[in-house]
């Protein structure tokens, strides 16, 4: 065991008494909550329905080529330096997250290119290739972007908005802020080229929202990448979740992987234990759900615990898209391929019409490239490449044929590719398969297979959006995507920071 006065924060009192918190879920916010708990002296049990933790960050093998099945950007390493100092030790002992430069790379449909870079100069210099005018005015877009951060990340996004009072308290800096505009309106009111506003308003995408329905809260990622940059894991994120595993194994959490949750068990205003797929009752003090809110609410809940859990009924509750991630090795290297390439067809708003609000898949497509050999060889056998494609399309709730789309789309995919990026493609090609939104929904119990659960939208964003505490249950909190303050890496993690304010709180009511 270790000495909690060493790391417990100076401004927390540790628990006193025994506590038994149990994590439903093994992604980035249930690793957090789990260490975060652990820290404050709970005992911890980590359940995980796969068989490694990670959620959706999950590590493939295919003929010697790897590949993280998911997410790939890190934008506030901030947040994990933090789960490592919470028992002493420094990520840095343990990780090396080495820095980007393009931050992304931009191939529009008419063939030019657009490197988004972390020097201010660089960046400059290359707005300036399509439009003189756009540095000064993408300078006023940071500039925005920092206001809207020094409210929507620093001051919220690790608060807890469990009562609306707390919403109304910050309806007058929203007001001013803008946040009733969408992240490409706010965009547009800045940049003038055209593709220029394509290339600086898909930051929503990145977290499941659409950058023509999403809040402009989320242009706060535009000033959160000029301040701490974009980072890859050496290692990928495979590296990062088993660093993170041993980190937990070290500290005494009890980790079950292969288990699935079938029901919660709920008695009064309290959660009293998760039964597991195979029979077995796990009782605890609290929950901490790190998955899908609206799977537990649907598949879990008794019925008669199924009552209001949000500002919206779930009949007009907006989804994030789905994703098909196309995977796979080449038997040579693409050295013009940047890390993390955004590949963007001639259609925008449109297109993303077609995949959030008619759910159709249309004959066009943009993809999101990810190239880790560019940074790290060990994601592939010498001279060899490693790729991961995904293309957002409908999720569930479109009527898609997978079965036969599937196949199909990626036949497309390959071939927009080798036409413009990646000359001789087909030929390379070696070990590819791919995930669908039905994958999403059979492997993660996401709900109608959506990659971010709810869509980042103003009214389902901070209280509007499901509770880090459910508002029936005094016991039962989340630490998700679709729960405040959103999807990404940087949400989740900043949701278990939430998850704990809340629990000390509930410590200090029964004391």
């Amino acid at each position: 065991m270790y000495d909690m006065s060493s790391t417990a924060s100076s401004t927390k009192r540790a628990d006193t008494s025994p506590s038994h918190t149990l994590v439903i879920g093994g992604g980035f916010g249930g690793i957090a909550s789990a260490l975060r708990m652990r820290a404050r002296g709970h005992q911890v049990t980590l359940v995980e329905r796969l068989d490694a933790l990670g959620g959706r960050a999950q590590v493939i093998e295919r003929g010697g080529f790897r590949h993280d099945a998911g997410p790939t950007v890190i934008t506030a390493p901030f947040l994990f330096d933090e789960l490592f100092a919470l028992f002493g030790e420094q990520r840095e002992d343990h990780l090396d997250f080495v820095p980007l430069d393009p931050w992304y790379r931009f191939h529009f449909h008419n063939g030019e290119k657009f490197d988004y870079r972390p020097s201010l100069e660089d960046t400059h210099n290359e707005l300036a290739r399509f439009n003189p005018d756009d540095t000064k005015n993408y300078d006023a877009l940071v500039e925005t972007s920092r206001k809207i951060f020094d409210i929507g990340f620093t001051q919220l996004a690790d608060k807890p908005f469990t009562r609306f009072g707390a919403m109304l308290k910050q309806i007058p800096h929203l007001l001013r802020l803008r946040s009733y505009l969408t992240v490409s309106q706010l965009v547009n009111r800045h940049i003038r080229h055209p593709l220029l506003r394509q290339a600086l308003s898909i930051h929503p995408l990145l977290v499941g929202g659409n950058p023509f329905d999403t809040t402009s809260i989320y242009a706060l990622i535009h000033y959160l990448e000029r301040k701490w940059g974009v980072f890859f894991c050496m290692g990928g994120t495979g590296k990062l979740v088993a660093e993170l595993h041993r980190l937990l194994e070290r500290r005494g959490v009890t980790i079950l992987l292969n288990t699935d949750v079938d029901e919660i068990q709920v008695e009064g205003r309290r959660v009293k234990a998760a039964i597991t797929a195979d029979g077995r009752r796990l009782s605890a003090d609290r929950i901490v759900f790190n998955g899908d809110p609206s799977t537990l609410y649907n598949q879990m809940m008794p019925t008669h615990s199924r009552r209001w859990k949000k500002a919206l009924p779930e009949s007009v509750t907006k989804y994030s898209m789905g994703l098909f991630v196309l995977f796979f090795g080449t038997k040579r290297t693409y050295e013009n391929v940047a890390h993390h390439t955004i590949w963007m067809g001639k259609r925008y708003q449109e297109l993303l019409d077609d995949i959030f609000n008619k759910k159709i898949l249309a004959d066009d497509f943009s993809l999101y490239v990810h190239r880790p050999t560019a940074t790290d060889k060990s994601f592939a056998p010498e001279g060899c490449d490693s790729f991961y494609v995904l293309c957002p399309v409908p999720n569930l709730q479109g009527n898609v044929n997978w079965d036969v789309e599937g196949p199909d789309l990626q036949r497309r995919i390959i071939t927009a590719l080798e036409k413009t990026i990646m000359p001789g493609l087909n030929d390379a090609l070696s070990d590819d398969f791919y995930m669908t939104p039905e994958d999403f929904k059979k492997d993660y119990r996401s709900m109608h297979g959506a990659g971010f659960s709810i869509s980042p939208t103003f009214t389902q964003s901070a209280w509007f959006r499901y509770h880090n505490r459910d508002p029936h249950l005094d016991n039962l909190y989340f630490a998700a995507a679709g729960a405040h303050p959103g999807a990404g890496m940087p949400g989740v993690l900043c949701s278990a920071k939430v998850v704990e304010k809340l629990v000390d709180t509930e410590t200090i009511m029964q004391t």
